[in-house]
């Protein structure tokens, strides 16, 4: 079922998605070398708590965190642990907020210190999809404009887009319909209405789309083990011009 947002809902939902947005510009500045996954998820739950909210992850079909980190190969659903980061490696926090009776979700990819100039090339475009994907989240369009959008953008440069997750509705439920995949045909799929509210997040690969899936019954890596990347906002479908509720500059202010 569809379930279409009333202001003041999409209002309750930018206040989480604020808090959210806050929580991955701090854990930005602590992305850095030697700092452990586990050490992240403990900075994101205390900010959430501190500010009146709960991580949307933890306790959710028996995740025990409240940060998804995929590392390298990794692709989402990664579960923080004891492991120090590294020069190089390629990490995607993936966090959701619930505050006042409703989730916002969103993820980045980061580089720590000096990444190969291909793993920068995937994070810029897998960045760059995410918005070119958004532009199409209006009134009028379809589902399918939005994964067509991303798809064709990525697909230029080689990469794989993940088939098998996809975005999704939000709001009183962490998932709700409708399902939004990163691939797709224009035209086609449901119509998109005012109101409705997404995570549309990009899932791409450095090489093939194909995935495999941990036996810690959670992560999904890469078939190739080669590097993916992972970008993901919350926004409403308006006319004319998507409204997004999350933001990066908190993390862009951190790194600079």
């Amino acid at each position: 079922m569809i379930v279409y947002k009333t202001e003041e809902e999409i209002e309750l939902i930018r206040l989480s998605a604020n808090i959210l947005s806050q929580v991955h510009g701090v854990l930005a500045k602590h992305v850095t070398e030697g700092v452990t996954t586990l050490e992240l998820d403990a900075i994101a739950e205390e900010f959430i708590n501190d500010h009146g909210a709960t991580p949307s992850f933890k306790g959710y079909n028996g995740f025990m965190n409240s940060l998804c980190i995929s590392l390298n190969s990794a692709v989402v659903h990664g579960i923080p642990n004891a492991y120090q980061l590294k020069p190089g490696d390629v990490v995607s926090i993936d966090c959701g907020v619930f505050y006042k009776g409703y989730h916002s979700d969103s993820a980045y990819t980061h580089g720590v210190g000096e990444v190969s100039p291909e793993v920068a090339s995937l994070l810029l475009h897998t960045k760059e999809s995410l918005y070119k994907g958004i532009e199409q989240a209006v009134v009028g369009s379809r589902i399918g404009d939005i994964g067509y959008a991303i798809q064709s953008h990525v697909e230029q440069y080689g990469y794989g887009v993940v088939r098998e997750l996809v975005g999704h509705g939000l709001g009183k439920s962490l998932h709700e319909s409708p399902e939004v995949p990163n691939y797709g045909k224009r035209g086609q799929g449901m119509k998109l209405q005012d109101g409705l509210v997404l995570a549309i997040e990009p899932m791409v690969n450095l090489g093939s789309r194909h995935v495999v899936q941990e036996e810690d019954g959670w992560t999904i890596r890469t078939r190739d083990k080669k590097p993916s990347a992972h970008f993901e906002h919350t926004v409403v479908v308006r006319k004319g011009q998507a409204e997004i509720l999350t933001t990066f500059d908190y993390i862009e202010k951190a790194l600079n």
